[in-house]
């Protein structure tokens, strides 16, 4: 029996413009039905994520991708701020990056990384990993939401 629900809303911090229009691509041919919103670099990300939660109806992303290798604050300072901040802990992070440096998957998770995963170089691999991150965090897991109450 399939499920109905509401697309999955994903913020993805990307400072590489053709890995942005890649992202959106290898979302519309893998039939994943997202809400895609991206931010530059961890600067543009935090104040993203600060603005929802200010706003009187602003709901999180049900995820964020996160590159490491970005300009003025870098993924894992973004990473480490975002655990730091009482209203953005429960956020669930996925780190999405080239790096496969044994350190950056350590450090990752160190600070806080509910996944790390290494971009595909190959379109068709992308597609692949992204219809299984859905399959992950739409079918398996439960994703916290903000209607969810302490004792629900």
């Amino acid at each position: 029996m399939s499920q109905v629900r509401a697309a999955l809303s994903i913020l993805m911090a990307e400072d590489d413009a053709d890995d942005r229009v890649l992202m959106r691509d290898a979302f519309r041919d893998s039939g994943v039905e997202v809400e895609l919103e991206f931010v530059p670099d961890g600067v543009e990300l935090m104040a993203r994520l600060n603005a929802l939660i200010d706003a009187p109806d602003g709901e999180l992303p049900d995820l964020l991708l996160l590159d490491l290798n970005m300009p003025r604050m870098d993924g894992r300072e973004a990473l480490h701020a975002i655990r730091e901040h009482d209203g953005l802990k429960h956020l669930p992070v996925i780190i999405l990056t080239t790096s496969r440096a044994r350190l950056d998957i350590l450090a990752s998770y160190q600070l806080g990384a509910n996944s790390f995963v290494t971009k595909p170089s190959r379109f068709e691999e992308l597609i692949a990993v992204l219809r299984s991150l859905e399959r992950y965090w739409t079918d398996i897991v439960q994703l916290p939401t903000e209607k969810q109450g302490s004792d629900e």
